[in-house]
């Protein structure tokens, strides 16, 4: 009996063995004239299927994935039908998981967004799939403001405002802190606010003159690393106020021409400062202003040499207006550190038009994917979206700079998905963040199809290679199948597939005698290993050469998988939370 903690029910058990199958380029239908050699993959077909696909080539090799699945809310739509019976979405969403577990770069990050329906049930299969130790963080998404919300009250449950997103990383090791995680308010409207709610604001002084700096005297850390002491000749500080009457200045003009140098003296607890103190005793210092320079062994500074100054007797430390700040393109920003919960209501009013398609059911704001994207991926990384919907993922990832990924089943990949991304390319799409990050077009995508399941049966019940398949496409399909990379050889025809060490798979249709099996054998160097897949082989052939292995199609696939299996389907979404209210409708 397993002690391991995880999710169980009906049809855990039972494994859904997926068939590998090939992508097709839908060159009709791709839109790369501007860039022919792009990465940029939409994909239309059942997304468990896709994910398959994508397995040879993309394993460990995805930066970033953002989904939205369906959130099993028992409500059906335009679009979808999501009304699966609860351990059915478990189980879908089990294979779906474990698929994009192995496209994950080691480095890489999934956020999934979920409501409260599932997402109890979700967490604990993620832990089960991902790791406990490789969860990050569950952000709460404000998606709708509640204020005058209507329904009559008749409801026994509280408005919905909020969905969910969990974060998980492949290895929590490997993957990097967040990048920009932070909010950022114009620092005055922060002052002004600040006032307004009561409270006091300590960032009145301003360093005009750091003076000279003349070395005094060295103390020591708790592990005996120098300190040294500086005095600050002519150094002078100022109010705001002060500036404000010298200068002729408003406040806000004050706060953007000194930002850098704006501080507040606080009485900081810290084993650093105590030792400054007793310093500046022992050595009779009694200098107003006065600096330190050291090295920290913990924090941001840490291992570069660090400066900072200190006032009065007490010893009072410099906090910085701009280390909680950031000056952008002249103007200053309050920055503060993301937490756990984002609010988009302000997003929500103009959704209806970004992209320039009508998804009224689950689209999400492009602010809130390009911060995900911002905060965990860099140029030219690769980003995936399996529920693409209506191709927001796939939109702001072009818009970034990033290659993706999408995957979508329903039509709406050619209404929606196709359409969004061809007006990003035009440059016609100015909804979203285009003003943001001065999208004006350019780039491009393929578009691809899942090929039909390679097997069939006859009249007869008898296993047989679906006759949609013409050679290239068979030769593709059985290298995917076999873990080998299509890649013919124009002056050796058996040398069509490639594997490692020297191994080489061979896909004919032909009958295989011996004649034909000679000639190939004559032809192969020493410490060559070669795969045949044929439709039929002559008696004992299979025996007559160590280095080949014969095997005949279709008997050789139909244990690992199940053919022509179609059912798959979880590409489904979820009611909005951030409907106008007077659209909305009781729970």
């Amino acid at each position: 009996m397993s002690n391991k903690l995880e999710l169980t029910w009906i049809g855990k058990e039972t494994p859904i063995r997926i068939e590998p199958r090939i992508l097709i380029e839908n060159a009709a239908l791709s839109n790369c004239t501007n860039d022919p050699d792009t990465e940029n993959m939409l994909i239309h077909g059942d997304n468990l299927l896709a994910l398959k696909a994508l397995e040879s080539k993309y394993a460990g090799q995805i930066k970033c994935i953002y989904i939205d699945p369906p959130y099993n809310t028992g409500a059906a739509f335009e679009y979808y039908d999501d009304n699966l019976e609860h351990s059915i979405w478990v189980n879908l969403m089990r294979a779906r998981l474990i698929a994009l577990q192995k496209l994950l770069a080691p480095e890489g990050t999934i956020w999934i967004q979920i409501d409260d329906e599932e997402q109890a049930y979700l967490k604990v299969l993620c832990d089960e799939i991902f790791g406990r130790n490789n969860f990050i963080n569950m952000v709460s998404v404000n998606m709708k403001n509640i204020a005058g919300a209507s329904g009559g009250g008749e409801d026994k449950r509280l408005k919905k405002n909020c969905e969910f997103v969990l974060i998980y990383a492949k290895d929590y090791e490997s993957f990097s802190p967040f990048k920009n995680a932070y909010d950022y308010v114009e620092m005055y409207d922060y002052v002004v606010a600040y006032r307004e709610n009561g409270k006091n604001w300590h960032y009145t002084s301003v360093l005009l003159s750091a003076g000279i700096k003349e070395y005094i005297c060295s103390t020591v850390d708790g592990d005996g690393n120098e300190i040294k002491l500086f005095r600050r000749n002519g150094a002078i500080v100022k109010s705001i106020r002060q500036i404000m009457k010298e200068e002729g200045l408003s406040e806000k003009e004050v706060y953007y021409k000194y930002g850098n140098r704006i501080f507040e003296a606080k009485d900081a607890q810290s084993s650093i400062r105590t030792r400054v103190h007793d310093a500046k005793v022992e050595n009779s210092i009694s200098d107003d202003i006065i600096s330190i320079e050291y090295v920290p062994k913990t924090g941001k500074n840490r291992g570069i040499l660090y400066e900072q100054f200190y006032k009065g007797d007490s010893c009072r430390l410099f906090a910085w207006l701009g280390d909680i700040s950031e000056m952008i393109d002249g103007v200053l920003y309050k920055r503060d550190r993301k937490g756990t919960y984002w609010d988009y209501t302000s997003n929500i009013n103009n959704l209806t038009k970004e992209g320039g398609v009508v998804f009224p059911k689950g689209k999400k704001p492009e602010a809130l994917v390009s911060r995900i994207l911002d905060m965990t991926t860099n140029p030219n990384d690769l980003i995936l979206d399996s529920f693409l919907g209506s191709g927001t993922t796939a939109a702001v990832a072009h818009k970034m700079g990033r290659r993706y990924i999408g995957i979508e089943m329903g039509d709406h990949a050619y209404t929606h998905c196709k359409l969004r991304l061809d007006k990003v390319i035009a440059g016609d799409d100015p909804g979203g963040i285009t003003k943001a990050v001065n999208w004006l077009g350019g780039g491009g995508y393929r578009f691809y199809e899942l090929a039909p399941s390679l097997i069939n049966e006859d009249p007869f019940g008898e296993a047989i290679i679906n006759p949609a398949y013409d050679a290239d496409m068979l030769a593709a399909a059985m290298a995917l199948h076999e873990g080998f990379t299509y890649q013919p050889d124009s002056t050796m025809f058996w040398k069509q597939s490639v594997g490692s060490e020297n191994s080489y798979l061979f896909v004919t249709t032909r009958h295989l005698n011996s004649p034909f099996l000679d000639s190939i054998r004559d032809s192969m160097e020493e410490g060559e290993y070669l795969i045949i897949a044929c439709r039929s082989f002559e008696a004992g052939l299979d025996r007559v050469y160590k280095n080949i292995t014969i095997k005949k199609i279709p008997q050789m696939l139909l244990d690992r998988c199940e053919f022509g299996r179609t059912d798959y389907n979880l590409n489904i979404v979820h009611p909005p939370v951030y409907e106008d209210e007077e659209e909305e409708t009781d729970e």
